[in-house]
């Protein structure tokens, strides 16, 4: 069998990069834990971008996706707690846009519960972002009537949304994985989870499958795919024929073919 794939190490940002994005010059923003949002020419040299907004550095950049425009959005947590954030439960997450035409840094909206994952609607009306800890994605209109608002695009999902991807064929791909329902209700069982963190260093199994859920739109729940050998899935990318799915906990990519493996009604 040929393979015609080739690893190398191309760039080293001297951080950590968590979230890459594209734009149709084949430039590659990339959005770094330590660095903060940097660029990367085709021809492989490294930029940095910025940093900070309203004089506040951004700590941890979660996800990334850059307009047609050329615009830049990205969301922001609390980068050394950022596990502990998360089960404190506080709307400390933010969205921001970054314009490489007038390096301008501006941020969009604050409060959010654990900003995640960000896309662009399919005719980049609005950008869509995960809340994580609310199992929730909201939108922010860029353009029309609602411009500059935001609404709810899908919530009471059955478990926590990481990243969520558009597959220009009708369908955003959102990862699912264990739900944070108990959590949310229950305060003190988030202190629970804690201590056993910080002192017992294990992280409890909270699901025993993974979940990626096809969302139409509108952001209605259509279908989705379940795997229980599949657990704390992270991202949930269609290309071509197949869904390829990235887990915390898994050194490999699940890679499903949606051909041989129908789409399984969406439940809420």
């Amino acid at each position: 069998m040929l393979n015609y794939s080739v690893v190398e190490n191309w760039v080293h940002t001297g951080g950590r990069p968590i979230g890459i994005a594209i734009d149709d010059f084949g430039d590659v923003f990339v959005a770094d834990a330590f660095k903060g949002l940097l660029n990367v020419s085709v021809g492989g040299e490294l930029e940095f971008l910025t940093d900070e907004a309203e004089g506040m550095k951004f700590g941890l950049i979660n996800g990334i996706v850059v307009a047609k425009n050329g615009m830049v959005y990205f969301t922001k947590n609390r980068l050394h707690q950022w596990f502990h954030d998360f089960l404190e439960g506080r709307p400390h997450g933010r969205l921001l846009s970054y314009d490489p035409s007038t390096k301008q840094t501006n941020m969009i909206f604050r409060d959010h519960y654990f900003a995640n994952g960000v896309e662009l609607s399919s005719n980049q009306d609005f950008v869509i972002f995960c809340e994580t800890f609310m199992r929730k994605c909201s939108r922010y209109y860029l353009q029309g009537e609602k411009k500059g608002s935001i609404d709810v695009f899908v919530d009471n999902l059955p478990g926590v949304p990481n990243n969520i991807r558009y597959d220009g064929d009708g369908h955003y791909w959102l990862d699912n994985s264990f739900s944070l329902k108990f959590i949310q209700i229950y305060p003190f069982i988030r202190k629970i989870l804690a201590f056993t963190i910080k002192y017992l260093h294990k992280m409890p199994d909270f699901m025993n499958y993974g979940r990626g859920i096809a969302l139409d739109l509108e952001g209605k729940p259509i279908g989705g795919y379940y795997d229980n050998t599949w657990i704390y899935t992270t991202s949930g990318v269609k290309i071509g024929k197949h869904l390829n799915m990235g887990s915390i906990t898994r050194s490999y990519i699940l890679r499903l073919n949606l051909i041989q493996n129908p789409l399984a009604t969406a439940t809420s």
